[in-house]
C-alpha cells in the first residue's frame, strides 16, 4: 500500500512539474481516466463531490502492465520508422506537394469512436444527441433533439446545445500529438444538413494555462434537402474566442499545433437537427490568397 501511494504521489508530481518526466510515461496509460478526474473542476451546481478517491479505481496488476508497455513499445516504433520516411510518415517531395488530404472519413464504426459527442445534459440540460453511421454505412449521421430550457439550478443562465468533436492524437506513452496543417489553406467538407447552422470549432494546444478555452470558430451554414454540398471554409475566416466570447486581439490559427476539430449546434431553435458528414479533408487552394479576414490590433 505503501508503494501504491507512492507511485500515485509521483505520477501526480510529475504530471504537474516539466522537470520530472520519469514515471509519467509509464504510468500515464494506466493513470488516464483517473487522472482527468482529479484534474477535473467542472461539477453540476447542487451535487455532491466523489468521496471515493479516483486513484483507487486504477488497475495496478502486473500483467497489464506489461501488456501497455508492450502496446506502447510498439506503437513508439511505428512512430520512429515515421519520422525516418519524412514529415508524416511521408516523403518530403509527396509532403510538399501534397494538394489535398481526407483527415477522417465515416465507413465503420471504428470511425466514429474516433469522435465524442456531448450536450447540455452536462451542466444539467435536457437536449439529445446520438451519432450513428448512415445509409449503407457511407456517413455519420448526427442527430437529436436542441431543447433552451434552462436548468433550475440557480447559477445556469443559458442552455440549448449539441456537439461532436474529434479525438485529440495520442502518440505513445501518452504524450501528446498534434496535426500539423500548415501545408493547407481551407478545410473541405462534404456534408448533407436540414438547413441549420452550425459552428465549425478548431482547438489547438495553447502555450500558456489562460489559454486552455481558446477556439478558432466559423459558421457552416447548411442548405437542407436531399443533396450533398461541399463546403470550402479558408482557415483565413476563423476568428478567436473564448468561452463563447469573439476576443478583440485575433490572430490567425495556429495550424503546425492543431489539437482537435468540433461541430457545434446552438442555434436558439427548439427542435429536432441532423447533419449528414461523408468526410472532412484539407486543401490547398492555390487561388486563396487572402492571409487573415479581420483587422489586428497592436498592444500600445
Amino acid at each position: 500500500m505503501a508503494l501504491t501511494v507512492t507511485l500515485l504521489n509521483s505520477a501526480y508530481l510529475c504530471g504537474r512539474c516539466c522537470s520530472h518526466k520519469v514515471l509519467h510515461p509509464l504510468l500515464g496509460p494506466l493513470l488516464s481516466d483517473s487522472m482527468s478526474k482529479l484534474y477535473s473542476s467542472y461539477r453540476r451546481p447542487g451535487s455532491q463531490p466523489e468521496k471515493k478517491p479516483s486513484w483507487q479505481n486504477t488497475d495496478f496488476s502486473f500483467k497489464k502492465s506489461i501488456n501497455v508497455l508492450k502496446t506502447q513499445l510498439s506503437m513508439l516504433k511505428e512512430e520512429t520508422k515515421g519520422y525516418l520516411i519524412g514529415p508524416g510518415g511521408y516523403p518530403l517531395s509527396q509532403y510538399l506537394l501534397e494538394q489535398t488530404k481526407v483527415l477522417w472519413e465515416f465507413r465503420s464504426q471504428e470511425d466514429l469512436n474516433k469522435w465524442v459527442i456531448s450536450s447540455d445534459v452536462e451542466i444539467g440540460g435536457k437536449s439529445e444527441v446520438y451519432l450513428k453511421l448512415g445509409r449503407n454505412n457511407q456517413a455519420a449521421l448526427l442527430y437529436g433533439t436542441l431543447n433552451t430550457e434552462v436548468p433550475r439550478d440557480g447559477e445556469t443562465k443559458y442552455s440549448g446545445y449539441c456537439s461532436m468533436r474529434a479525438k485529440p492524437p495520442v502518440g505513445s506513452f501518452a504524450r501528446k500529438k498534434y496535426y500539423d496543417w500548415s501545408n493547407f489553406n481551407s478545410l473541405y467538407l462534404r456534408v448533407r444538413g436540414d438547413g441549420r447552422p452550425w459552428m465549425v470549432n478548431i482547438y489547438t494546444d495553447p502555450y500558456f494555462s489562460h489559454q486552455k478555452d481558446d477556439l478558432y470558430s466559423y459558421f457552416m451554414f447548411t442548405r437542407g434537402g436531399p443533396y450533398w454540398e461541399e463546403i470550402k471554409i479558408p482557415f483565413s475566416k476563423f476568428f478567436l474566442s473564448s468561452r463563447g466570447r469573439v476576443q478583440d486581439q485575433q490572430h490567425p490559427v495556429w495550424l503546425d499545433k492543431i489539437s482537435t476539430l468540433g461541430f457545434t449546434i446552438g442555434d436558439k431553435v427548439d427542435g429536432p437537427f441532423q447533419l449528414e458528414i461523408d468526410f472532412i479533408g484539407l486543401l490547398n487552394d492555390r487561388a486563396h490568397t487572402e492571409e487573415f479576414a479581420y483587422e489586428t490590433y497592436e498592444k500600445v
